[in-house]
């Protein structure tokens, strides 16, 4: 499964033999340590080194399954490049396989902006990554492309998928996430929050605002 991370290794893929694929081999090396903590390794056929644009190694219709969480097609920078991420992600699925791929929202990042980095509203970088959501780093995060939720969903409508939906993973709580430790630590307020959470977070505004937005997707 290209793009399954780190934070992926949990008990809910016992049934399912996986491919770990990333850019970075910190990354992977964590994710091997992940793996052997989760007791999985005897279900991970490879730990890979690679990019989402060029899954050559990979026949078509690989996949039951393809994940691509975290963000990482919003650090491919160039659009041509994005575009051939999703359509490898989505040539390795198999017929009918699901997608989950996420990315980085544009009006999460402005509300960073304005909670903690008000200073850069000054810097050149500001407006035209407002704009146009290409950010090239040199101010304390690394080069991005932050998506608009609307320009999230016609690049993977550009793709020969069925789009299921748009869901924003954070949801409500982004940005407040000392209030939803508080509220986590209560066993009945942490239940209500999550059927609140998942009743909220297909709504389109909070799509759009959330810190990270996954599109699901069924491949066609």
């Amino acid at each position: 499964m290209p793009g399954v991370g780190p934070g992926d290794t949990r008990s809910n893929w016992r049934g399912y033999d996986l491919t770990l694929l990333d850019f970075t081999p910190a990354n992977l090396e964590f994710a091997r340590r992940r793996v052997k903590r989760a007791g999985l390794a005897g279900r991970v056929q490879a730990v890979l080194e690679g990019s989402i644009t060029d899954l050559g190694r990979f026949p078509d219709g690989s996949f039951d399954a393809v994940l691509c969480t975290g963000g990482p097609l919003s650090h491919v920078l160039a659009a041509g490049d994005r575009e051939r991420a999703l359509a490898e992600l989505v040539r390795v699925a198999k017929p009918g396989a699901p997608l989950f791929i996420s990315v980085i929202s544009r009006l999460s990042v402005l509300v960073v902006e304005l909670l903690i980095g008000q200073h850069e509203l000054e810097m050149a970088h500001f407006a035209p990554m407002r704009d146009s959501g290409d950010y090239f780093g040199g101010s304390g995060f690394t080069a991005c492309h932050f998506f608009l939720p609307e320009e999230f969903q016609q690049a993977l409508c550009r793709q020969p998928v069925e789009l299921l939906e748009m869901v924003g993973l954070e949801g409500i709580s982004s940005h407040h996430q000392k209030k939803l430790n508080q509220v986590a630590r209560h066993p009945t307020r942490w239940k209500v929050w999550l059927e609140t959470h998942y009743a909220t977070c297909t709504h389109p505004a909070v799509v759009g605002l959330s810190e990270h937005i996954l599109g699901v997707c069924r491949k066609l």
